[in-house]
């Protein structure tokens, strides 16, 4: 009878250890609070147009999807943050990149106390976000909008390459590009007569960055600009369609 306790007990134990090992927190990189792995995690940056003045509502409404998009992450994604300049270039003041450590109410409270891990996520994740995002919403302006260039770049970075799962990019702009590869204005409220076709322009994204935007996920949050509504919201947002669909992108507009 007692060695049969002993054995009971002793397959507990066993069952326990076993148990524990799948249950456990994972490791995670105290840089990125990304947990250890070979393999990315899935991927959502938030680009903030800033080639554009916008206003304080406008802000506000920014601040607002910015706080909204990261309370929808799940444990162990990334979300990143950027603000586009006149280069094409992400603005480095402006950058945020880390992935949700999970909040106390998304653990197993058998093996995490939810206090110390929800007093964690607000000073490691929380707090530097909100720090960033009272820079991102003041308003700027800068003489061209390299958009399609900034993403495509986007797309080559190691964090955000075609290794990631689940990449999304969530882009706050008017999309009214003027660049290079093409610019939306000159056409007098309408789409200039010297726009090249879409298959063209996606042509010359592919060229220079390769098929780095393939297979995103984009949501456009569209910033209506005064006498240009009609055409972002008509011609262009069409174009744009035709140029990300060639790029093979799946996207979604919405306003702000």
């Amino acid at each position: 009878m007692a060695y049969m306790n002993f054995a009971i007990i002793a397959l507990l134990i066993a069952g326990g250890f076993v148990a524990y090992q799948f249950i456990k927190p994972a490791a995670y990189d105290e840089q990125t609070l990304c947990l250890v792995s070979e393999d990315l995690p899935p991927h959502t940056a938030i680009i903030l147009d800033k080639t554009d003045e916008y206003d304080a509502a406008q802000a506000d409404l920014i601040a607002g999807l910015i706080r909204r998009t990261r309370d929808r992450l799940d444990i162990g994604e990334r979300l990143s943050l950027f603000e586009l300049d006149a280069d094409g270039q992400f603005d480095p003041r402006g950058e945020f990149s880390l992935c949700n450590p999970g909040r106390g109410g998304q653990v197993n409270p058998l093996f995490r106390n939810p206090g110390m891990i929800e007093a964690r996520y607000a000073e490691l994740f929380e707090a530097p976000m909100d720090a960033v995002i009272e820079d991102l919403v003041v308003p700027k302006e800068a003489p061209a909008s390299p958009i399609l260039e900034a993403m495509a770049r986007l797309g080559q970075t190691e964090n955000f390459s075609p290794d990631a799962p689940a990449r999304r990019i969530v882009i706050v702009s008017d999309m009214l590009q003027n660049s290079d590869l093409f610019s939306a204005y000159g056409g007098a409220g309408a789409l200039p007569d010297t726009l090249p076709p879409a298959r063209d322009v996606a042509e010359s994204v592919e060229r220079r960055y390769g098929r780095s935007l393939s297979g995103v996920e984009i949501e456009i949050r569209l910033i209506p600009r005064g006498r240009y509504t009609d055409l972002q919201r008509g011609a262009l947002k069409e174009y744009w369609d035709d140029i990300l669909s060639e790029l093979g992108m799946r996207t979604d507009w919405r306003d702000l």
